[in-house]
């Protein structure tokens, strides 16, 4: 074989400027812990509202998302759903489909916009809700007070308060961190890298869920087990390492068909 006709090797990892950004922001619990006196409640309140910050920035893309059916992979994808059942494949009815495809662009781009006046409200009631559940979980069972309740009305007083402690306290700068680490990474990889024109709304709208339930079942697994030891700050520091290593992982391969482009 010709060595000019092999395929290039490329790196399965690429550095950049949203997975720089992604260290960074995720490291500013670590001083928490190690300086500022931060408590397992209060790394896991914060993660917490990342995820509100991954909902608002999946809205954004379900706005500006356009796809390009030259773009997408969408053969690929048409190929797999004619193969499922096993049977071999009628290439003519391949073609034909690939045709329709190509032929109806614009009309699939229109239907495609008009399905966001659906799509949007949906996602953000579901998601909201699912937040919502998730915020009044974790703080009726870790609670900021270490008895899972507040003495201002419950779970929702205990997460009304808070979220003003993100807001307005000594969470703000690290909150602000990780809003801007995923607010960079959208115009990076979403705009700048074309990702908008390789997807589509309903794929978008269940995009977050896989993230969270990953990543936050072993964030509160160890929250858990890191408060029933009475939060050792050695474990403290392996639970935000952890989540660092994952959000990584979970970050390169999300973008990783995009780093091979």
């Amino acid at each position: 074989m010709n060595p000019a006709s092999q395929p290039t090797s490329r790196p399965r990892f690429r550095i950049t400027l949203p997975s720089v950004m992604l260290v960074v922001s995720n490291l500013i619990p670590l001083v928490g812990v190690l300086s500022w006196g931060w408590q397992v409640f209060d790394v896991v309140v914060l993660y917490w509202f990342e995820n509100v910050v991954i909902g608002v920035i999946n809205v954004l893309k379900m706005l500006v998302c356009s796809p390009d059916v030259g773009e997408m992979d969408l053969q690929e994808e048409l190929d797999e759903r004619l193969q499922k059942d096993g049977k071999p494949v009628d290439s003519a009815q391949v073609a034909a489909a690939r045709r329709m495809i190509s032929e109806n662009g614009g009309k699939l781009n229109l239907v495609h916009h008009a399905s966001k006046l659906f799509f949007i409200p949906f996602f953000t009631v579901h998601y909201g809700i699912f937040t919502l559940v998730h915020g009044v979980f974790v703080f009726s069972l870790l609670g900021g007070n270490g008895s899972g309740m507040s003495a201002s009305g419950g779970p929702f007083g205990e997460m009304t308060e808070m979220v003003g402690d993100v807001a307005g306290g000594e969470l703000k700068w690290a909150a602000l961190a990780l809003a801007a680490s995923h607010f960079i990474s959208f115009v990076y990889f979403f705009l700048f890298k074309g990702e908008y024109r390789r997807t589509v709304v309903p794929k978008l709208m269940f995009a977050p869920y896989g993230r969270i339930v990953v990543l936050h079942i072993a964030i509160l697994g160890g929250a858990f087990a890191i408060q029933a030891l009475g939060s050792p700050v050695f474990l403290l520091v392996i639970l935000i390492v952890g989540k660092i290593v994952i959000d990584l992982g979970l970050h390169f391969r999300s973008h990783r068909k995009l780093a091979e482009n």
